[in-house]
């Protein structure tokens, strides 16, 4: 037990991710008492991999989470460099908002509006354990020597449970590229009794726009009027840039094949699933022997940053091979890689160990929201957060979770 802070909490949020912020709004705006904790806060809804919100399978949760008073649609409709609505020519059910946003502005506004809202403190700190008394939640004790008193407690952790990253042999601890991991918590949750398992997942390479010949390039503009919140139509937004798209070569994937061994994925180093519809690049030109070429997508990150997000070629190989392959796309012949790609593996949540509510079984008022229960992309995390945060104010309050059916909603 550290150092009781004076403030007693109905819900404590861990984690400033995408999950994390849904569900401390949702929670301060039912007027609940609530605290988000997280590590850093210059890194809150930071976005960790690609610079984008919306696409197919995930527009249509993000506009949910608008319909249910969440936040997210409303910060990508005001921090978005492109906007394009996929599948537009097909019928209304299958269209699909995307949004690539600034990389830089989003985290920044998504900050704002949790540092404005009533009920909801915001503190630096890291859970190292949580208190339980009599099979129930009724604080946290952190790395920095503090005890909480809450409630109830939300665990929206992400990647960052005993965080691995992997570029080729080179192993590094952390919960993404420049942030420490957190280890104490994983280790306490299984003295609990709670079972963990290892998911992967991984980010491409950053390059520099200088370095991209972008005539040998098919230019992909924005559209006009897409939003993703109800509320937002006409609103002013930043300028607009275009994304590129070009292909990689049958020289890449031999490249690729020749060093396949190096991959963690193919070597035994990496010992997490990987997301089924995030393949890396690897994944690709192993499984897809036939194809000699993938697309991908030249994406900038920001108005006020020249690094461009290669969408399409995650991968863990080692740094000179990306070095290799990234060269061997012709419009990247002389690109330059300012941050190289990596996998990440990290803790989560066994399925089966939580109620429909996002409640532990096992352990009164915890709840656990976004990719410690493996979820893949910003907006199910989100829509996730939304949700636990909800059922953990009916918690509080002794009122009924709230539960979305399947013919009610993709949330459900």
């Amino acid at each position: 037990m550290g150092w009781r802070y004076p403030k007693h909490y109905d819900v404590i949020v861990m984690g400033g991710g995408h999950a994390g912020c849904e569900a401390a709004l949702a929670s301060a705006r039912m007027g609940a008492k609530t605290l988000l904790l997280t590590m850093n806060l210059d890194t809150i809804a930071k976005m960790s991999c690609n610079p984008a919100i919306g696409g197919i399978a995930k527009g249509h949760m993000v506009r949910e989470i608008d319909a249910l008073g969440g936040e997210m649609g409303k910060v990508i409709d005001v921090t978005g460099i492109q906007y394009r609505m996929l599948n537009g020519t097909k019928g209304a059910a299958v269209q699909a908002p995307r949004a690539q946003a600034d990389k830089v502005a989003y985290p920044q506004e998504m900050k704002l509006r949790l540092e404005r809202q009533e009920n909801l403190d915001i503190n630096q700190g890291t859970i190292e354990q949580m208190i339980i008394e009599d099979g129930r939640i009724v604080g946290v004790d952190t790395k920095e020597g503090i005890s909480y008193t809450t409630k109830t407690l939300i665990l929206s952790s992400g990647t960052f449970l005993r965080g691995l990253l992997h570029i080729g042999e080179t192993n590094l601890s952390g919960g993404r590229a420049g942030d420490l991991p957190s280890v104490g918590l994983s280790a306490d949750l299984e003295k609990h009794g709670i079972r963990l398992g290892r998911l992967k997942t991984g980010t491409p390479p950053r390059i520099n726009k200088r370095s991209i010949d972008y005539s040998l390039t098919e230019e992909q503009a924005g559209e006009e009027g897409v939003y993703f919140s109800f509320d937002d139509e006409g609103i002013p937004r930043l300028p607009q840039v275009s994304c590129h798209i070009t292909y990689t070569s049958k020289e890449t994937k031999e490249i690729i094949l020749r060093n396949i061994h190096r991959s963690p994925m193919y070597s035994g180093q990496i010992s997490g699933v990987g997301p089924r519809y995030c393949p890396s690049i690897e994944d690709k030109v192993v499984r897809f022997a036939d194809k000699e070429r993938h697309q991908i997508f030249l994406e900038p990150e920001g108005i006020k940053t020249l690094e461009v997000y290669v969408n399409g070629v995650s991968s863990s190989l080692p740094f000179d091979v990306q070095h290799e392959f990234i060269r061997s796309i012709p419009a990247l012949r002389d690109a330059e890689i300012m941050r190289p790609a990596y996998a990440i593996e990290y803790d989560y949540v066994v399925c089966g160990q939580m109620n429909n509510s996002l409640e532990c079984k096992t352990i009164e008022g915890l709840f656990f929201a976004g990719q410690i229960n493996g979820t893949s992309g910003y907006e199910e995390a989100a829509a996730q957060g939304l949700m636990a945060g909800i059922n953990a104010v009916n918690k509080v309050k002794g009122q009924k979770p709230f539960i979305l059916q399947r013919h009610e909603a993709y949330i459900g």
